[in-house]
């Protein structure tokens, strides 16, 4: 069974309202193509078509309307304006539908903050606040063009029939963008029976829109049975045969017309105290704000997503740097940071592709601008895998199924154990891994990690612990600003070696010498080893009793001895990345860790390697 988851002109980006926190937020994943680009075609008019010449049209009959066609535009995952094909398509209809309003909505579902099977809340106090934020910042975007959002908090199968008009002969559309995963698909099942049955004239139409490339657009067949499970055939088709489509523009004022009979719904603006958080505890992170020592103070909404795309590309150039910085753990820029904002759909990455192309043409176009492209071809990736292999990627033998063999297990890097302690001191950061330590203390504390970060910890839990991956996969959800269900997911899948590709063990001592010799990051994350001389650093336990008392920290004492690690198979041990899997959510992806390579030729002339790469942004 599935389980719950979990410098030379000034750039305008669009009419948006201005954050009320100018937040340096960031990038997620990225891919390239060149020729024509393509603009959406929007569906939906052989219905908008249909309401505006049909004769049996009557006034609708709820109280205070004057409407007979309602389309109603259910935000999910797309809390934004710009580029939306559902808020599109929904203008579309508008346009040439007489007598027709637009009601956007957005509902908080308890379900989506209910503890998973395991007994975490899936979504967390920091998710839920950036959530929260999105939707205020979409509900003041939208009042800016004549509109408005009415927010609930409820079950959508529940919510969403109360607002469709009811009267003979009305007829209702419902518009959301289409999901991939099995909770998701749920709902949507739920609410197309609830809307059909409150009038045969309603509907539920989904569209697809958080992709880099649209589906109707990929080189596979439509149900992906034929996609790749390896990023690098994918990453190679889709560039040489598939192009991503222009974003749209945002709708223009008074696009939308708004229903006369629910004002007083719109008027609800929830806080925090709202939420249907599973515990006060994670209803009191919420209300905290973000943390003084992340890398940045992310704020949710379209308006600060579009305000880091103007920074990271425009107004630092820090874009053209990107491939030699990506790796950081420790500051606002060593990447775009946009992966929350992807995550829920603040930005497009159709969007981001169009801002980097145009910076490309304007200053320069090198590999870094290049590889914050390729990013977001990893993020399509896993969307596609997860709409190929379904709920396999929730089982702990993952999509592999039986395929890879093993001594007493059919998985890549089974059998899993039960060991609550090495679990405990990893969710804590306790672990005696002082790398590990200080990405989990981080997450903890600001629901943010870098894709390094990612990498390193899952490999610590899934390969040298031995704990059941899936454990690692819905407290990333728990605590991930970023969590997006496919990422998390298939990144942390991969990480485990369960998607039949190379299992890639990171020896956690070499990428701290690597990627924070000096102990920057982890000094910053863990108070105790402050005082430690870098040379010990990724080992403290080496340091002599002289030195461990001088620099305050006897290992065992002041901070914990290597967490015992059992027997395990031996695989392949990555110090640079690469491989099986693939580093938000961001988005976070949003969404769990796992490292994965480039492979493959790049079509734009650059020697590919096999790289670690930053998938969160």
């Amino acid at each position: 069974t599935s389980q719950p988851r979990s410098r030379l002109v000034p750039v305008t980006l669009g009419p948006i309202v201005t954050p009320t926190v100018t937040g340096r937020i960031a990038l997620l994943h990225r891919s390239v193509y060149r020729s024509q680009r393509r603009t959406i075609a929007v569906s939906g008019v052989a219905f908008a078509n249909a309401t505006a010449d049909n004769p049996d049209n009557k006034k609708a009959r709820m109280t205070g309307s004057e409407s007979t066609t309602r389309v109603v535009v259910w935000f999910r995952n797309d809390l934004r304006l710009q580029d939306n094909y559902a808020v599109k398509q929904a203008e579309s209809i508008a346009t040439r539908t007489a007598a027709c309003d637009v009601l956007p909505l957005y509902v908080f579902d308890p379900r989506t903050f209910a503890p998973s099977s395991w007994g975490s809340p899936k979504c967390g106090g920091h998710r839920g606040r950036f959530q929260l934020e999105s939707v205020l910042n979409l509900k003041r975007n939208l009042r800016a063009i004549g509109s408005d959002l009415l927010v609930a908090v409820g079950k959508p199968e529940e919510v969403i029939p109360k607002y469709l008009l009811d009267a003979p002969g009305a007829k209702n559309v419902v518009l959301t963008q289409e999901e991939v995963c099995s909770e998701e698909l749920r709902v949507d099942a739920k609410v197309k029976s609830a809307v059909k049955s409150a009038g045969n004239l309603n509907r539920l139409d989904k569209i697809w829109g958080s992709t880099l490339y649209h589906k109707d657009d990929l080189p596979f067949r439509s149900d992906a049975s034929d996609l790749p499970d390896v990023f690098t055939p994918f990453r190679n088709k889709v560039e040489s045969k598939s192009e991503p489509r222009e974003p749209v523009p945002p709708p223009a004022k008074g696009a939308l017309p708004m229903p006369s009979d629910t004002l007083e719904a719109f008027a609800f603006e929830p806080t925090v105290a709202d939420l249907p958080f599973a515990n006060e505890d994670e209803r009191a992170i919420a209300a905290t704000g973000a943390h003084p020592d992340g890398v940045l103070p992310f704020e949710g909404g379209e308006s600060a997503a579009l305000a880091r795309v103007r920074y990271y590309v425009w107004e630092s150039e820090k874009i053209a740097t990107y491939f030699e910085t990506r790796n950081g753990m420790l500051g606002g820029d060593y990447s775009s940071k946009l992966a929350p904002w992807l995550a829920h759909g603040c930005v497009s990455p159709r969007q981001v592709v169009a801002e980097v192309r145009k910076f490309e043409s304007q200053r320069v176009e090198n590999k870094s601008t290049y590889w914050l492209i390729f990013e977001l071809i990893w993020r399509d990736f896993f969307k596609f895998f997860a709409l190929k292999h379904g709920n396999a990627i929730f089982f702990s033998e993952g999509t592999a199924g039986g395929k890879m063999g093993g001594s007493g297990y059919k998985g890549g890097a089974g059998p899993w154990r039960d060991d609550p302690a090495a679990l405990a001191a990893w969710k804590a950061g306790k672990t005696g891994y002082p790398l590990v330590d200080a990405n989990m203390r981080e997450l903890a504390a600001t629901g943010f990690m870098s894709n390094r970060g990612r990498q390193n910890v899952a490999s610590w839990l899934a390969l040298d612990a031995g704990v059941d991956w899936r454990l690692g996969a819905e407290w990333f959800e728990n605590k991930l600003l970023d969590y997006d269900c496919s990422a998390n997911w298939g990144n942390w899948v991969a990480a485990a070696g369960m998607t039949g590709g190379r299992v890639n063990k990171f020896n956690i001592a070499k990428q701290t010498k690597d990627y924070d010799p000096e102990g920057e990051y982890i000094k910053h994350w863990v108070p105790e080893l402050r005082k430690v001389p870098a040379k010990y650093i990724a080992e403290p336990r080496q340091m002599p009793g002289d030195v461990a008392q001088q620099a305050g920290c006897v290992v065992g004492v002041d901070y914990p001895a290597p967490f015992r690690l059992p027997a395990r198979r031996e695989f392949s041990s990555s110090s640079g990345g690469g491989g099986g899997g693939r580093g938000r959510g961001g988005g976070r992806g949003g969404r769990g860790g796992g490292g994965r390579g480039g492979g493959g030729k790049n079509n734009r002339g650059y020697k590919q390697r096999q790289q670690a790469v930053d998938v969160y942004g």
